[in-house]
């Protein structure tokens, strides 16, 4: 039997990258998963790999920064799977157009807000009610290691990682006694087929001298989000658990 057998999941951004790998390693570990995805052709080729191996996945399109497309695809899971135990919200990231607070575009700085720690909020917002209703589960923040360590020139994307660290412990205190946990990652750089492009030839040649470990692949995070969704994590919540490569101690 898998390790989460009998779960239904929710995960925000499930079309590429660290989502992709982490609707792919909870499917294979028995849970029925819903791929929340803005991009909709990559949503679907998402469930169609998971259907076609044997496993449970619906697509279902969905944009973060709107309410009532998190709402309904909370409710399209609900009623497709009978509940829901696990939200991953993973959908956020970076760009290039960051920068620091002295000069960065203001409209660069709502952006991120918005699609990192609101579409965080909202993901919560909608979610945690349907888990509550499901008996309890996990609920899955997705930080970042830049927000506990000093990292210039990101300072719109910290400060929406650090507002979901914040989010995380709270919500941990407010419904632990509900039997929701809620956790989140922070991942350094990973190697998604949209970082790997960025990542300097120097740093991919010699990746030790700033990630002890190596650099991070997918499917590294979605370990941690098995894990912290499994009932193996039942007694952690409001954590902050990096997956980095030893990046934030070095």
């Amino acid at each position: 039997m898998g390790r989460l057998e009998g779960k239904v999941a929710l995960i925000t951004g499930a079309g590429t990258g660290i989502g992709r790998a982490t609707a792919r390693a909870m499917a294979a570990e028995g849970a029925s998963v819903a791929a929340a995805e803005i991009n909709a052709a990559a949503g679907e080729a998402v469930a169609q790999e998971i259907t076609s191996g044997g496993g449970q996945c619906l697509a279902i399109a969905t944009d973060v920064t709107d309410e009532g497309s998190v709402r309904s695809a909370v409710e399209q899971t609900v009623q497709h799977f009978g509940g829901l135990h696990i939200l991953h919200n993973n959908a956020g990231g970076s760009s290039p157009r960051d920068g620091s607070v002295l000069d960065v575009d203001l409209d660069e700085f709502w952006r991120v807000i918005r699609l990192d720690l609101y579409g965080t909020f909202i993901g919560c917002r909608c979610g945690i009610p349907a888990i509550i209703a499901s008996g309890g589960g996990s609920v899955i923040n997705m930080t970042s290691s830049t927000a506990l360590k000093g990292s210039p020139g990101i300072h719109c994307y910290v400060a929406a990682k650090g507002g979901i660290i914040a989010l995380t412990r709270t919500m941990a205190v407010e419904f632990g006694p509900k039997k929701v946990r809620v956790n989140a990652i922070a991942p350094h750089t990973t190697l998604t087929d949209r970082v790997r492009p960025r990542i300097p030839a120097e740093v991919m040649a010699e990746p030790e001298k700033t990630h002890l470990l190596g650099m991070m692949e997918p499917e590294d995070v979605a370990a941690m989000a098995v894990f912290l969704a499994s009932d193996e994590s039942r007694k952690v919540t409001g954590h902050v658990m990096p997956v980095d490569s030893g990046y934030t101690i070095s």
